[in-house]
């Protein structure tokens, strides 16, 4: 379509054009995975030396397999040479993120009595290691850094490890580095891609192997998790940026129009949508679009016009607010502003989101980066399930059991029947009179 963006009427489509309108760029994966499986062989077998040459393929990156780990030369320079307002910048938001993710943790243990003399509970703490990607390709992301290791450090997980894309020097980001530091982590590889998931799944002779990997990244990496999840929990799904504005009659269409602009540019295999019932915003905000993509870089106004006027993204204007709604609730975005004066009174409508961000001064900027909810979001519909990246992915539960003498023959008499029921006699043999000759001896 001409103009800024795709302006669809929701009335107007096809089934199986608003099928279209639902999908991503990573609902169709086969093409990655077919090419992401020999790296992530090759990385198996090879290790370090795969990892180099597929860095530098890729990425165009000198390195070797001698100099894939960060050095503390690396950290010093870039405390140096980071801007004071960048550092202080990092400073403020690993703080609102490290009080966020406290408030989250949850106790250590708790025991219930759920019967007179019969107690049941949880004791939680964290996994052993886990590996944080932390995307480059299309820019430097030390809030990645900050939002997969903060709450990794606050649940108590001891071995914490990054990947990340070096540059095209070699060389790993400066803010990614003074992110890390204040995350309190040093071990960072110089990998990105399908070789990097491959490297942490089976470890080579630098990278270790970790339990787990959480992270955003791109199709390339959606796929290698796929193929390594059997041997690596791949953690929450988190691919490509997606978002949805819902907008309401209270708010300026150009404010929606700038918001828009947000999750549309990180790149070309983005998704973003406008979705609202009222013409008059959808026709301000599509009016707006010029004005605010001549206020960006080339790179970014070229990826956000790609997403916007593709199949992914564009304004979506809808017949009434209940179709706004359900169509919302069916893509189940990663991202979901509520631009309303009154966003709370919306906020029970909508059921699956990765986050809901209420109302005019709320933009996912300040989600992405400050506010201190975890920006690490499930994506590809996968919000209808999963949730956001928290303390609770770097931690596990064990159920804890303990049943008193006083507790003990309520409890037994009827697991006796229904052991027998099942048909398991040693069950039920361990609940009968049998136990109680031995607990007397």
């Amino acid at each position: 379509m001409t103009g800024p963006a795709n302006f669809l009427k929701l009335a107007e489509l096809t089934a199986a054009e608003r099928r279209r309108c639902l999908a991503r760029t990573e609902s169709d994966l086969g093409p990655y995975l077919e090419k992401a499986a020999p790296i992530v062989a090759a990385v198996a077998q090879e290790g370090d030396e795969a990892v180099a040459r597929f860095t530098r393929q890729f990425d165009k990156a000198p390195v070797s397999a001698d100099n894939l780990a960060a050095t503390p030369d690396d950290f010093r320079h870039a405390r140096k040479s980071l801007a004071p307002d960048i550092s202080a910048a990092i400073a403020f938001a690993a703080r609102n993120i490290t009080k966020f993710h406290q408030d989250q943790k949850p106790e250590e243990m708790w025991l219930h009595e759920i019967s007179p003399g019969a107690f049941a509970g949880d004791r939680i703490g964290p996994i052993a290691s886990v590996a944080c990607y932390v995307p480059r390709g299309k820019g430097s992301f030390p809030s990645s850094v900050m939002m997969t290791c903060i709450p990794a450090k606050v649940a108590g997980v001891e071995k914490i490890a990054i990947v990340t894309p070096p540059g095209p020097d070699g060389s790993v980001d400066a803010a990614t580095l003074v992110a890390a530091e204040a995350a309190g982590v040093t071990d960072i590889f110089k990998c990105g891609g399908a070789q990097a998931v491959a490297a942490v799944a089976y470890g080579t002779g630098t990278i270790p192997r970790c339990a787990k990997i959480v992270g955003p990244g791109s199709p390339w990496v959606v796929a290698a998790k796929r193929l390594v999840a059997d041997i690596i929990d791949t953690g929450t799904p988190a691919g490509p940026s997606e978002s949805i504005i819902f907008a309401d009659e209270t708010v300026d269409g150009r404010l929606a129009a700038l918001d828009l602009l947000i999750e549309a540019e990180h790149g070309a295999d983005s998704s973003a949508w406008l979705v609202t019932h009222v013409p008059e915003v959808a026709e301000a905000a599509r009016d707006a679009l010029p004005h605010f993509l001549k206020e960006m870089s080339p790179d970014r106004a070229a990826f956000a016009g790609t997403v916007l006027k593709g199949p992914q993204g564009g304004i979506l204007l809808c017949p009434d607010a209940a179709s706004a709604i359900a169509f919302v609730n069916d893509y189940a975005p990663e991202h979901l502003q509520i631009l309303s004066r009154d966003p709370k009174a919306w906020l029970p409508s909508f059921k699956n989101a990765g986050e809901i961000l209420l109302g005019e001064y709320t933009p996912s900027t300040l989600g992405n980066f400050v506010l201190g909810p975890n920006h690490v979001l499930p994506t590809g519909g996968w919000a209808r399930t999963a949730s956001p990246l928290s303390v609770y992915d770097f931690m596990k539960r064990t159920s804890i059991g303990h049943v008193t003498r006083e507790g003990y023959p309520a409890l037994a008499r009827e697991a006796h029947i229904i052991a027998r029921y099942e048909g398991f006699d040693a069950h039920a043999n361990a609940v009968s009179p049998l136990r109680e000759k031995y607990l007397k001896a």
